[in-house]
């Protein structure tokens, strides 16, 4: 079986988000798994060039009739497509915003790997497609590509790590993706007058997967299809959720050479001294049996910012002391700053990613806050978890499959969930958190079965090669 992963992003090469981490685990796993794997990834300006180098093959890409100059590169892990004009640039997907010819682009960078598969005498027996970026690939070898014989029979898989970004674009880039204006219909590639990438792969692909169980269901329902609810409704047969991994090499406070001290489930003392060390170095007042109360990621809409801002004061009213983590929207960012003047010893706001920061902040933190509108998978609360910090999150996604919400009769559960969408209900959920917190008889034996938790990248590696096996069986 020889499988190639194509995508926008991959460390340690590229990244700006959770695709990157994502592309690397599931790439190391099939290989560990005895797979014939290989990436295909653009090469932007920030690739480092240790490792990368360059290939005799060199080819023109026709897009909409214009040529444009392919060089393909070698790396230990699979190729790079390079094209100057395309890809030296700040940023991947744009530089104050995204660029305007990303329509271009991606579908330049879809169309040219499959040309130098073909250069490389590479036929893999499935292409992997990771999100909108590689999407163009299955159109193309449903469309203008099926006639040539090396292109048949290979399968394709299209993975949505977020359905709300699909890669809509103005309809010159129906002649980017070699198609005509047969295809500029709702049936097909056409969306509210634009031209949708994500709507084409999940088309002509051969099998869809998401990266949870709950969040392939939320998907065929209109609050959380984006619009495509119908398409995918057509393609229900073929779609599967597969919840992410995290990497326990790199996520365990058994292991973690970022933290002030290490600690397991079994010795929980660690975890105590890491909470005072986060609080020494954010500048908060450290005070006796006080919850740190977290939140790490992206400050945009998707991640229930709103519903954070708007429980802030009744966290530090509670006697919490409250950290966010983060990088996004500016609008988010001063709000958070102004609250933040005045509020100095009880809420550290840290902008921008700090990697070993947030190793810190997982270790020093009793409870991590998720109030997401929607989630497809989710990474915080994974990690979260392996650190015995408690998620509060919303019952959505991969939340949904990943955190037990905790039942007081039975005192079980590892986090605590909320269903509705408003501040009200979030404020509900951290409520149960902390009056459980303060039975520590009790807080302890959440923490010790959140640490016992495990979704490793083995598990979900064996899933992805099981819909493989299948595909090629027809």
């Amino acid at each position: 079986m020889k499988i190639v992963l194509l995508a926008s992003e991959c460390v340690p090469y590229c990244k700006t988000g959770g695709l990157a981490d994502v592309t690397r685990a599931l790439y190391d796993e099939l290989k560990a798994q005895g797979i014939d794997v290989m990436l295909m990834l653009p090469y932007y300006k920030g690739v480092p060039a240790k490792g990368i180098t360059s290939t005799d093959i060199e080819f023109e890409v026709l897009m909409s009739g214009e040529p444009y100059h392919a060089k393909v590169f070698r790396g230990e892990d699979g190729f790079f497509i390079y094209n100057e004009t395309l890809f030296y640039r700040d940023g991947i997907y744009g530089y104050n915003g995204d660029y305007e010819d990303n329509d271009l682009r991606f579908a330049f960078f879809s169309k040219a790997s499959l040309i130098a598969l073909k250069r490389l005498g590479i036929k893999p027996d499935i292409i992997h497609l990771h999100d909108w970026q590689a999407a163009p690939v299955a159109v193309y070898l449903k469309n203008s590509l099926r006639g040539i014989e090396f292109y048949q029979g290979i399968k394709t898989i299209l993975t949505i790590h977020n359905l709300g970004y699909q890669g809509i674009f103005d309809k010159r880039a129906l002649r980017y993706l070699d198609v005509d204006e047969t295809l500029f219909t709702p049936e097909y590639l056409e969306f509210f007058g634009k031209v949708n990438y994500l709507k084409g792969g999940i088309l002509f692909c051969d099998a869809i997967t998401t990266v949870s169980r709950r969040y392939a269901e939320e998907i065929l329902t209109k609050e959380y299809g984006f619009g495509l609810h119908g398409v995918l409704l057509k393609r229900k047969d073929v779609i599967y959720g597969i919840v992410n991994g995290i990497d326990y090499n790199v996520w365990s406070p058994e292991t973690d050479p970022h933290i002030y001290c290490r600690y397991s489930e079994s010795n929980l003392r660690g975890k105590g001294l890491c909470k005072l060390d986060l609080l020494r170095e954010l500048g908060l007042e450290p005070k006796r049996n006080t919850p740190v109360v977290s939140f790490i990621g992206r400050l945009t809409g998707q991640k229930g910012i709103e519903l954070l801002e708007e429980n802030i004061q009744f966290l530090l009213d509670a006697g919490c002391r409250v950290v966010v983590l983060g990088e996004g929207e500016s609008s988010i960012k001063e709000i958070l700053e102004k609250r933040h003047k005045h509020r100095e010893g009880l809420f550290a706001l840290k902008i921008g990613f700090n990697e070993p920061l947030a190793h810190k902040v997982y270790a020093g933190s009793d409870i991590t806050l998720m109030p997401s509108l929607y989630e497809p998978c989710g990474l915080v609360q994974l990690i979260s978890l392996s650190y015995g910090s408690i998620p509060v999150a919303r019952n959505t996604g991969g939340l949904s499959d990943t955190i037990d919400d905790y039942d007081p009769f039975r005192d079980d559960g590892t986090g605590f969930l909320f269903d509705d969408y408003n501040a009200s209900a979030f404020r509900e959920a951290i409520k149960r958190a902390l009056v459980v917190f303060y039975i520590k008889k009790r807080w302890i034996s959440i923490v010790k079965r959140a640490m016992r938790k495990r979704f490793s990248w083995r598990d979900s590696a064996l899933q992805y090669i099981d819909i493989y096996e299948r595909l090629l069986k027809g």
